[in-house]
């Protein structure tokens, strides 16, 4: 197989690649190296990779997608612009830009790609808001409550209708809060874990009782993988990609200071417009059609996590 990571120095973009390497494929990566995060990072996630790593980097707006897409049986499109809290005001265009623009730009593109044979795109739970039941099946009615959901599901509705228009074979999988080692800098574990070893206070956004479903990364990737190569999967299908943990952030901490045996210096400032209160997903559809369950607990989980940030900030 010859895939295409769009994203591939970031978190899960990273870890699908040496996922794939590791397993004979042939890879392509794009990335634009954009600077919301220590580009130090990014390059240390490329330079982790097994050899054999086709690496451009680029902008999916402005790059020749012709060439890029040759040859290409599936594509992961991993890249966009992250983060909740700084998607208001004046950045809402840089959103809309890497989010919207760059995904529209490359179905059009992957529609007149030949060879192509699925068109993985990394959604977000984010597009639900605070969903009207829980657990959270793939029909509930979307409502982001932030513009980060909403370029999101833009992006996904793009997805949805390029499959009904031109029969490109999408799948959309909706992540609930990704972890594990190598998280983005700003994210709330690698946070916690940096400061628990460091000795340094935590700051919660919010009162911390509000409930998450975090998912390991190598379950994500896991999922990823089985979107791209399972057979006979409708073309436009959406899929929720959920660890069933339905923790607070509280005892995310608690959970945090047992393995560290040592009390945690956190601090409660206001919550951030835009995070929802719960997330919580169901997963009995990608389950049906794929065969995925999430396998990696959140003991486990977090503990890994922190046996890295003690590798990594100690």
């Amino acid at each position: 197989m010859k895939a295409l990571i769009t994203g591939v120095a970031g978190f899960i973009g990273s870890n699908l690649a040496r996922n794939l390497l590791n397993e004979g494929h042939q890879v392509v990566g794009i990335d634009t190296l954009s600077d919301y995060y220590d580009v130090r990072i990014k390059k240390a996630n490329l330079a982790s990779l097994p050899p054999g790593l086709d690496f451009r980097e680029d902008d999916l707006n402005t790059v020749d997608l012709v060439e890029l897409l040759a040859g290409v049986d599936v594509v992961f499109h991993q890249a966009g612009q992250p983060g909740v809290r700084k998607s208001w005001g004046a950045d809402f265009g840089i959103y809309v830009e890497a989010n919207v623009l760059a995904t529209q730009r490359l179905l059009e593109a992957a529609k007149d790609a030949t060879s192509l044979s699925r068109f993985v795109y990394a959604s977000s739970s984010s597009v639900y808001g605070n969903a009207e039941r829980f657990p959270t099946t793939e029909d509930v009615r979307p409502q982001p409550i932030s513009p980060y959901g909403v370029t999101k599901l833009a992006a996904e509705h793009m997805c949805s209708l390029y499959a009904a228009n031109f029969g490109l074979p999408t799948v959309s999988l909706r992540y609930f809060t990704v972890y594990g080692p190598g998280q983005r800098p700003d994210m709330a574990f690698t946070r916690f874990t940096r400061a628990a070893v460091l000795g340094e206070r935590i700051t919660i956004f919010g009162s911390g009782e509000q409930i998450r479903d975090f998912t390991y990364v190598d379950d994500v990737v896991k999922a990823n993988v089985l979107a791209g190569t399972t057979p006979d999967v409708p073309p436009g299908s959406v899929f929720n990609v959920a660890g069933g943990s339905n923790t607070s952030v509280n005892d995310v901490l608690g959970l945090l200071a047992e393995m560290g045996d040592t009390p945690l210096d956190v601090e409660y400032i206001d919550a951030v417009a835009g995070d929802v209160w719960r997330t919580g997903g169901s997963t009995a559809a990608i389950d049906r059609a794929l065969g995925w369950k999430a396998e990696i607990s959140l003991t486990e989980g977090l503990s890994r996590h922190l046996e890295w940030a003690h590798a990594t900030f100690h």
